[in-house]
């Protein structure tokens, strides 16, 4: 199998969240086709196992992207395309390196191309519960180099508020005021917690939207919020503040992905250490104020975990996303050492 080629066929299937189907249906093909065991699970999820006995590893990247197609093409040795690097490239690093390792191998590996990680991470809080692997790599982007250790939190909030129209020259506050002197106080705590605090352990509140929803007789207000979270931190206690400080409005707790950060004291971390090393590079550890399947996993597998996978995630989501062959090719020579050292 051409390794470049085959990032280009995942690219080429337009697949953002809920839209996996095509790309779930050729991958179960092109993989059983290579030797794999694989399906399709019940939420969409593409399930490849090849191997069997201890260490069992699980490679867990996701297939689906932010919507926005980009047209494939090759420029100075940079593929241009939707997912290349979030996260198709990561997840074809992990084909690619177990499918040249396969005919060696003397443990289970199973690689797992979940569904809808960038709408709350369906397909990985489908799969949590079914399997307990002894060591767990999440394809999302760090660069060759990198390792991703940890994640922040995200808390979803959505408040509302439904009342009389008042005249706007009265006193009382309008919904759409209501709900800015809301956002104000979320904005306001989290900076007090976050004084003197390096960004990993901060909160970082954004207000999403907000849309006000006016008729003859009554005004409202829709607001959406995000509150990312660090590890150790006390989120039933701060819904408690939020709901305290909600004024008339109602607020809905809509999801929240717990925080993750990895110990360096692992076998999994010393192996990749030791392979990038071997690969003429210099490992550099990651904290990352986003989220990925790995906060939803990292908490029930309780195994040595990381992040790892070509490509800057400072592309992720962009018109411009584009991902190194040479970092790409770089990177499933780091992934073959590390398996085979496992």
């Amino acid at each position: 199998m051409d390794n470049v080629s085959f990032l280009k066929d995942l690219l080429n299937i337009y697949s953002p969240s809920g839209e996996e189907k095509e790309i779930s249906n050729y991958l179960c093909e092109k993989l059983n086709s290579l030797g794999f065991n694989t399906y399709c699970d019940e939420v969409g999820n593409v399930i490849a196992k090849i191997g069997s006995g201890k260490p069992d590893i699980i490679l867990l990247g996701h297939i689906d992207t932010v919507k926005g197609f980009i047209d494939i093409k090759e420029i100075d040795g940079k593929i241009y395309g939707r997912g290349s690097v979030d996260a198709k490239g990561p997840f074809a690093v992990f084909v690619c390196a177990v499918n040249e390792i396969k005919d060696i191998l003397n443990k289970s590996v199973t690689i797992i191309g979940t569904v809808q990680e960038e709408e709350r991470s369906k397909g990985a809080r489908y799969i949590v519960g079914r399997y307990s692997p002894d060591y767990a790599v999440i394809g999302e982007p760090s660069g060759t180099s990198g390792i991703t250790l940890g994640y922040k939190g995200s808390l979803e909030v959505e408040y509302s508020l439904k009342k009389e129209m008042v005249h706007h020259s009265g006193k009382d506050l309008t919904a759409a005021e209501q709900a800015i002197d809301f956002w104000n106080k979320i904005e306001h705590f989290c900076t007090n917690f976050s004084k003197g605090k390096k960004i990993f352990d901060a909160l970082i509140p954004s207000l999403i939207s907000i849309n006000s929803l006016n008729d003859d007789y009554t005004q409202g207000v829709v607001a959406e919020l995000n509150v990312r979270t660090p590890v150790d931190f006390d989120v039933e206690k701060f819904k408690d503040w939020i709901t305290s400080n909600k004024g008339e409005g109602e607020v809905k707790f809509i999801d929240f992905r717990p925080p993750v950060r990895s110990s360096k004291n692992s076998k999994l971390i010393r192996s990749f250490i030791k392979s990038i090393r071997r690969h003429d590079g210099e490992p550099v550890f990651k904290l990352k104020t986003g989220t990925s399947d790995m906060n939803v996993v990292a908490e029930k597998w309780k195994c040595p975990i990381l992040a790892y996978g070509p490509g800057e995630s400072s592309l992720d989501h962009t018109p411009n996303e584009n991902i190194s062959i040479e970092e790409y090719k770089k990177a499933i020579e780091i992934l073959k050492y590390v398996i085979r050292s496992l």
